[in-house]
């Protein structure tokens, strides 16, 4: 299902901010692909909201890969954009996401820290456990949530935010995502997603400087759904 103005699925909205659940299919931003983008799609749905003549304002603060599900918070106006941007760049926020693996991790919990590579021929992040050139060190912890028939729902604070991270970093310890072909699960979703959900983020507001906590529900499928229940 395309997301269209009328059903997107707003978590919260203020004069400075609005936050999505985006689904997983959508693009954050306009690609090569040409396909409509998320944020244009909330820019549409702010012009009609507001009657605004020309373009709506809408600042991209960051980025889910398109077949992950989630958070994504976007900008009303360029003050709250730059001030968000910068406490995104400075790691001030708080990030935790929820993936579905196959294969249970050795430890039911456990800090990982690798040093991700960008191949971005592949649009591919390989993890290595010592540093290689260009790398970038990755750190996430990981907490096993719940144990389905024949999955395993795992809860994952991000503490750097490198491309791919998540799903490179499961795949690693031998724990590849629900429908992640890319990252070795052995078969895709039949709608092209993949089992990794942000569920939730904290960030600081930034015109009233407190903290703020938003949830997303997941996608209305069955292993989702039982992860909730």
């Amino acid at each position: 299902m395309h997301t269209t103005p009328n059903n997107l699925q707003i978590i919260f909205e203020d004069n400075h901010l609005i936050v999505i659940n985006k689904r997983p299919g959508d693009i954050v931003q306009g690609d090569k692909t040409g396909d409509l983008p998320l944020s244009e799609v909330v820019k549409l749905y702010l012009k009609e909201k507001y009657n605004k003549p020309g373009d709506a304002y809408l600042g991209v603060v960051h980025r889910l890969d398109r077949p992950t599900s989630g958070i994504v918070v976007f900008a009303k106006t360029s003050k709250a954009l730059s001030r968000l941007n910068k406490a995104f760049a400075n790691r001030e926020t708080e990030k935790t996401y929820w993936a579905v693996v196959k294969n249970k991790p050795k430890q039911d919990s456990a800090r990982l820290m690798h040093y991700l590579k960008r191949n971005p021929k592949q649009n591919k992040s390989y993890a290595h456990i010592k540093p290689v050139p260009g790398a970038k060190e990755a750190v996430l912890s990981y907490v096993l949530k719940k144990s389905l028939d024949n999955y395993y729902l795992l809860e994952i604070a991000l503490e750097t935010g490198r491309h791919h991270q998540i799903r490179s970093q499961l795949s690693a310890i031998g724990s590849p995502i629900k429908g992640d072909l890319k990252y070795g699960f052995d078969r895709s979703n039949k709608d092209g997603s993949i089992h990794l959900h942000a569920r939730k983020l904290m960030i600081t507001h930034p015109v009233r400087k407190e903290n703020i906590t938003f949830e997303a529900m997941p996608p209305d499928d069955v292993i989702w759904k039982s992860c909730r229940s």
